[in-house]
């Protein structure tokens, strides 16, 4: 828990401080501003693109009493764009991205919800003053390790799940995100003009973990030299065995979820060598919770 704790807040201020550098060089425009035709955006190649997955899937249930007592329910949903945000009072870019959220909040009104998921350990109570004072006029409701599973976990805080109108999961932002692209791709939910492309990607765990069985591809893993079966031999061990960095994941899982974890490196690098080499594979033995994470 204290290596995932500090590895959140070095992600933090990570996007902290690179917001800053963009800001400080780009002037924000006014989402009250006219867009573009749909059309112009389409056509012109170098526009930005905004990619939704490929076949969403239903978002997770949701039911819950959010800090009022009021209830939160998805069923509630229908119609509207959902961005859900899991954040904290502690977090610095969550705190910067506050006014923007409530901002896109009276733009889109009545169009879209947003909820706030707050991974603070503090109680509701002092939560509740924290949002209060910060003007936070959406539903919070206080995370739960079965609420942060169903969304495939949460590494890096803030993070950001956008909904589209029929209860699908199209995409997924972790760390500072800026208001403008949630902007396009809010108005391309809703069916409006965009100055944009949308692209369309098959998700390999960029949304939801449990997807990385889909890749072919992982971080930092070389399959190179590898004949097709020995890249499917290697693929299959790697989204059966588990890391042994006590995050009770699959190495593939881990290799996507946390590219710089040195165990799942190491080990899937070792799976490549035994698969080519033919050997058979060792007993893998876990981390002791609380080990640094440095390589084994």
């Amino acid at each position: 828990m204290i290596v995932k704790s500090l590895r959140i807040a070095a992600l933090c201020a990570a996007a902290l401080a690179f917001l800053i550098a963009v800001r400080a060089a780009v002037r924000r425009p006014s989402l009250t501003a006219p867009a573009a035709s749909a059309t112009a955006g389409a056509t012109d190649a170098k526009a930005p693109v905004i990619r939704f997955v490929k076949d969403p899937e239903p978002a997770p249930a949701l039911e819950a009493k959010d800090l009022l007592g009021n209830t939160v329910n998805k069923t509630n949903w229908g119609g509207k764009v959902v961005l859900v945000n899991f954040w904290a009072t502690w977090c610095p870019p969550c705190r910067e991205e506050i006014p923007e959220l409530i901002e896109l909040k009276k733009e889109y009104k009545g169009q879209l919800q947003i909820v706030g998921i707050s991974e603070d350990d503090d109680p509701p109570e002092k939560v509740l003053k924290f949002a209060q004072k910060q003007g936070m006029d959406y539903p919070i409701v206080m995370a739960t390790p079965e609420l942060i599973e169903s969304y495939g976990g949460v590494p890096a805080l803030p993070t950001s799940f956008l909904i589209d109108t029929q209860g699908r999961v199209v995409t997924k932002h972790m760390g500072l995100y800026p208001i403008e692209s949630y902007d396009q791709e809010i108005r391309a939910l809703l069916g409006m003009p965009v100055e944009a492309r949308v692209e369309t990607f098959v998700d390999t765990g960029q949304l939801f973990l449990k997807n990385a069985a889909n890749a072919t591809e992982l971080p930092g893993v070389s399959f190179k030299g590898l004949t097709p079966e020995q890249r499917k031999a290697a693929l299959r061990r790697l989204n059966s065995e588990n890391c042994t960095c006590n995050c009770n994941l699959t190495l593939s899982e881990c290799r996507v979820n946390d590219g710089e974890c040195p165990y799942s490196a190491k080990l899937a690098a070792q799976v490549v060598k035994e698969v080519v080499s033919g050997t058979k594979p060792p007993a893998r033995t876990p981390a002791l919770k609380g080990t640094s994470a440095t390589a084994p």
